[in-house]
């Protein structure tokens, strides 16, 4: 009897819904794809940009109309005393040499005026056409994703290679206090339309700086240095949770971590308390890891349930695979593995779920510049196929660490320190776009680089 309700619990709990399931999933046919609400929001986005297009397009030609009208009231005007002056001449049969080259100059002039709106291959000359819309993001379609690094969106493999010359797109005035300048930015992070959020650090802020423009916003703090809540003390560290649509900002020299609303945010709340915040990152279930700094460790919080534990080092400074020394950056991949940056032990550890030691993945020898070894490393990012990149602060540089292998190879800068396009200045935060464009924190410089991805 027992094995019989067994059998017709399987049919109704397991069978029937995967039947469901599965016709659910041969509904879902090309044919059927055009019913989905999204295509009919495309399709109204579509007529309101034309509409507004055509709209842009009838007031270039209402501006236009004007133009001429105005030009050819202003050439009437011109014409007449010549008007006057060629009947005259005409009536009373006065006619010099230097009146005639003079009068053919004046009309001459005058004709100049008049060509861009009589011949159809000069009109160019009086249409502006401006080309700032960026046609290939006017829309797009991307995943939503609440948490996780974006990197793990990035097609990578390890023959990926990016443009050596870097792009500035954020700071590009040297080091100050400007909307448009960056004093010893740290960590950052790049959201999924290309707006990066800085830790300005020395400036005690947070900002935001928009895809292609030349300034930046402050999101938080700007307030000078202090512990208000409207205010931040050297942040080296910011996330988004998008679940809440805010910021998580690692203010390390007020030793707290802090909760900011991304929109019109006044002033910050603080989450946790009396921690040597230096690096932070979330995952999918909102676990929040904390880099401390002061403590040597990593610890993970619960910040519904204000559970914390200590997840990588923990045993105070050292060198052994169970410690860490001054660590600065962490990232956590799908299997909440945590890579943390080692600083003051040249290295980059792994450690895997409830695991007691890490393991070494990148570094891990003396401190020195050949392609085995690292100097003081800090921003880190790990792709699906478990490769490490690190921005190795030290030796002006970021590299990229293939997992197992031996030696890493430099992917941007290594061409010693400097501010051209191809040279870093002490690299602090890296992150990384869903396309796979690299940026890194040029702390020294004062600029965020992005380095494109190299597609030929």
């Amino acid at each position: 009897e027992h094995e019989q309700q067994l059998s017709m619990k399987f049919d109704n709990e397991i069978v029937s819904f995967h039947d469901q399931l599965l016709g659910q999933i041969l509904k879902l046919e090309k044919d059927n794809y055009m019913l989905l609400d999204i295509f009919d929001q495309i399709e109204q986005w579509k007529k309101t940009t034309i509409n507004k297009i055509e709209k842009a397009a009838e007031k270039a030609q209402y501006q236009l109309i004007e133009l001429i009208d105005k030009q050819r009231i202003n050439v009437v005007k011109q014409l007449e005393p010549i008007t006057k002056e060629i009947l005259c001449r005409r009536e009373e049969e006065n006619f010099l040499e230097n009146d005639i080259d003079r009068l053919r100059k004046k009309i001459d002039e005058i004709q100049q005026i008049l060509q861009p709106f009589i011949q159809k291959d000069t009109n160019k000359s009086i249409i502006v056409d401006s080309d700032q819309i960026d046609w290939d993001r006017l829309i797009y379609i991307r995943t939503e994703q609440l948490h996780s690094p974006v990197l793990s969106n990035a097609n990578l493999n390890q023959n990926t290679k990016w443009i050596q010359n870097g792009i500035t797109v954020a700071g590009l005035n040297g080091r100050g206090t400007g909307m448009h300048q960056l004093c010893n930015p740290w960590g950052s992070y790049v959201d999924d339309d290309q707006t990066v959020y800085i830790a300005d650090c020395s400036n005690h802020r947070i900002v935001e700086w928009k895809r292609g423009v030349a300034i930046g916003r402050v999101v938080a703090g700007g307030n000078g240095a202090g512990n208000r809540p409207d205010q931040l003390n050297c942040p080296t560290d910011v996330i988004i949770d998008k679940e809440q649509d805010t910021l998580i900002i690692c203010d390390y020299e007020n030793k707290r971590v802090v909760r900011w609303p991304r929109q019109n945010g006044k002033s910050g709340e603080t989450i946790i308390s009396n921690v040597g915040c230096w690096g932070l990152t979330m995952d999918d279930d909102r676990f929040l890891y904390i880099v401390d700094h002061d403590r040597h460790e990593v610890r993970q919080y619960r910040m519904e349930k204000r559970q914390e534990s200590v997840v990588a080092g923990g045993k105070g400074p050292g060198n052994r695979l169970n410690q860490l020394y001054q660590p600065t950056y962490v990232f956590v991949d799908r299997d909440h593995s945590v890579y943390v940056s080692d600083s003051n032990n040249n290295r980059v550890m792994k450690w895997m779920k409830g695991a007691k030691q890490g393991i070494i993945v990148a570094g891990g020898q003396i401190q020195g510049n050949s392609l085995t070894q690292l100097s003081n490393p800090f921003g880190i990012a790990v792709d699906l196929l478990g490769t490490v990149y690190v921005a190795d602060n030290g030796n002006n540089r970021i590299m990229r660490w293939i997992q197992g292998a031996i030696l890493g190879s430099v992917i941007a800068g290594g061409n010693d320190q400097g501010n051209q396009s191809n040279q870093l200045c002490h690299p602090t935060g890296l992150s990384f776009d869903r396309e796979g464009n690299l940026y890194g924190s040029d702390e020294g410089n004062d600029r965020i680089q992005k380095f494109n991805i190299d597609r030929n």
